[in-house]
């Protein structure tokens, strides 16, 4: 998604967002990332809190491809291709690496994964890679959290294309879609 991107060429605009549509928004990142809910009640707050704090404004930039960054104080946060699901940048990823299901790929698929590819099912099922635990099973569609055998913080943001216990049956074919990964035009940008 982000391979070739180009703020100067790719961005077309960028809004404060309302305060109501930025409820809802918390409401949905909030609904398809419960880890962001943690702490809620404490004195410090939520996950989300700290990260998007309720008074501060956030910033929609409106990229070519219908892609949508959330930015705060110019620092990505989220986005969102269409109306899809939202995913946190690999910046907010290694902050919070439990936001989103982890799976692990071998190191013979690092290089392909920073070259923009997606993932191949024996990439997750040989030796170096992993998948959840058949009791955890993730269905297709699901957005998780690429990490790689031998590093310590998640190398790329994908969907699964199909479900966790077909990757391990089937055992060919794309298991994970890659939509945004370590060293990608996107993952350079540090603010908007």
């Amino acid at each position: 998604m982000f391979k070739k991107f180009h703020p100067k060429e790719d961005i077309s605009s960028q809004v404060s967002i309302k305060t109501s549509v930025q409820r809802g928004i918390r409401s949905k990142i909030l609904e398809q990332m419960p880890l962001l809910a943690d702490g809620e009640g404490s004195e410090e707050g939520s996950v989300l809190d700290s990260l998007w704090p309720k008074k501060e404004g956030l910033t929609l930039v409106k990229c070519r491809e219908h892609i949508s960054i959330f930015a705060l104080n110019g620092e990505p946060l989220f986005f969102q291709h269409f109306d899809g699901p939202y995913f946190p940048c690999l910046r907010v990823l290694h902050k919070y690496p439990e936001l989103l299901p982890h799976v692990k790929i071998d190191r013979g698929a690092i290089r392909f994964l920073l070259a923009g590819a997606n993932m191949m099912c024996p990439g997750l099922t040989s030796p170096g890679g992993s998948l959840p635990p058949p009791d955890l099973a993730l269905p297709a569609e699901t957005s998780v959290a690429i990490f790689a055998e031998g590093k310590e913080h998640a190398v790329g943001v994908g969907i699964l294309k199909m479900s966790t216990e077909d990757i391990r049956k089937i055992n060919k074919g794309v298991a994970i879609e890659s939509v945004h990964y370590l060293g990608d035009d996107f993952y350079k940008l540090m603010t908007i």
